[in-house]
């Protein structure tokens, strides 16, 4: 599981029976302060996200699952928006320097 920001959609005109309906997005993968890790990539979307979202994503296996049927042949599935983002190690190194 990996966090990402939704900066777009992608538009395809024949997809595989699996994905028809399913609306797909183009995110850039972030650390856990918002930083880019990588090149973006498209992610089917299960969850309504829109732009701008930090969303999560699944990959690989996990990603075939999480559309209904399973196994559609895709490499990255959002599957939740995030609201907040808490490290407890990096909170208290920030706390200890003030």
């Amino acid at each position: 599981m990996y966090l990402g920001i939704v900066t777009g959609t992608v538009v395809a005109s024949q997809k595989v029976d699996g994905l028809r309906g399913q609306k797909l997005l183009l995110v850039q993968p972030i650390d856990d302060q918002g930083r880019a890790t990588g090149i973006a990539q498209v992610a089917v979307d299960t969850v309504q996200a829109g732009h701008g979202d930090r969303v999560y994503l699944v990959g690989s296996r996990e990603a075939a699952l999480a559309l209904d049927p399973w196994f559609v042949p895709v490499d990255a599935a959002i599957v939740g928006v995030v609201d907040d983002v808490h490290v407890p190690e990096r909170d208290h190194d920030s706390g200890a320097r003030s």
